[in-house]
């Protein structure tokens, strides 16, 4: 089995993991969420349910838990003090929501290991774009007419709140904008939780159109971004991403693309077919990528056979299950 040895219930840092070699990353929180049932059409999307159903949560991790995943990322990726208090949520409260998602994933984690988990698993608290909390597609397109200055102090507060919760690790996610990727790495200075910055992009720029090479160097000379990368992006835009990442910072790369299907914003479906396969991955590796999962339309099934590709041994299932 690649990695640390399993058995631990406090993983060793995040950075030291990924120097030992790949790991797998969950995949698409949404898309498991949809898939039980749950309506996600709303401002706070999978956010929401950290208010309103909870268990609901800790089910979605549990289920990439027992597909194999290393590290599962939060729902805090549409959780802002600014998005709640529009839906009517206090500060307080909201801050109660954000560490909350942390917490949610412990659960899932303890559950696995009643069932007879062994490897250790790390917490990445995600935190999505300023354009998400627009819940207007923004996100996807960045160039917000925000400065820098602003950028960061919108995000320090909600990563000040997940800092506190003790992630293993921060994820900067979905970032369209290498401005707003230098306010989020500016805002991750001095909480003592480490960082990835991970980039949406297309083709060989960011989805607000810079080039990767500017955008990845933003986070080369700064010491709590331990990883950097591309998510929910095509799957055939993440290997020449992968290799620029790594050339310009020199760090592990984490790669997360969606499924390959394009979603139709004015008809609000996905089209096309999945290009996510996974022999793709071992060329994603050879590029530099240390962490490795999938976004929007990528399930347990497919963690599953990634966990088997980047050599992870079976283990045991939930009680009942073969």
């Amino acid at each position: 089995m690649n990695g640390p040895a399993p058995g631990a219930d406090r993983p060793v840092p995040l950075a030291r993991a990924l120097a030992a070699g790949p790991l797998v990353l969950d995949g698409g929180l949404s898309n498991q969420l949809e898939a039980a049932g749950h309506d996600l059409s709303g401002a706070l999307w999978s956010a929401r349910l950290l208010r309103d159903r909870p268990q609901a949560l800790v089910d979605a991790h549990l289920a990439y838990l027992r597909a194999g995943a290393d590290v599962v990322t939060t729902a805090g990726y549409q959780a802002t003090f600014e998005g709640f208090a529009a839906q009517g949520v206090g500060r307080a409260e909201a801050e109660e929501l954000l560490r909350r998602s942390v917490e949610l994933v412990r659960r899932a984690v303890a559950l696995a290991r009643a069932e007879g988990m062994r490897r250790p698993v790390w917490t990445a608290a995600s935190a999505g774009p300023y354009g998400a909390m627009l819940a207007d597609g923004s996100e996807y397109r960045g160039r917000y007419g925000t400065g820098v200055r602003a950028l960061e102090r919108f995000h320090r507060p909600r990563l000040e709140a997940l800092a506190g919760a003790g992630p293993d690790v921060l994820a900067l996610e979905t970032v369209p904008d290498a401005d707003e990727g230098r306010a989020l790495v500016r805002a991750v200075r001095g909480l003592g939780v480490p960082a990835w910055l991970s980039y949406s992009v297309r083709g060989d720029r960011t989805c607000a159109g810079q080039p990767l090479e500017e955008a990845f160097a933003v986070a080369a000379d700064a010491e709590e971004i331990v990883a950097v990368g591309v998510n929910c992006c095509a799957p055939e835009d993440v290997g020449p991403a992968a290799r620029t990442a790594l050339r310009v910072t020199g760090k592990p790369v984490v790669v997360y693309p969606n499924s390959g299907e394009r979603w139709d914003e004015r008809a609000r479906v996905w089209r096309g077919g999945a290009t996510f396969t996974t022999d793709r991955v071992s060329g994603w590796t050879r590029a530099g990528a240390r962490l490795v999962g999938g976004c929007c339309r990528v399930g347990p099934r497919t963690v599953a056979e990634l966990a088997l590709l980047l050599g992870r041994d079976p283990e045991p299932g939930p009680p009942g299950r073969p």
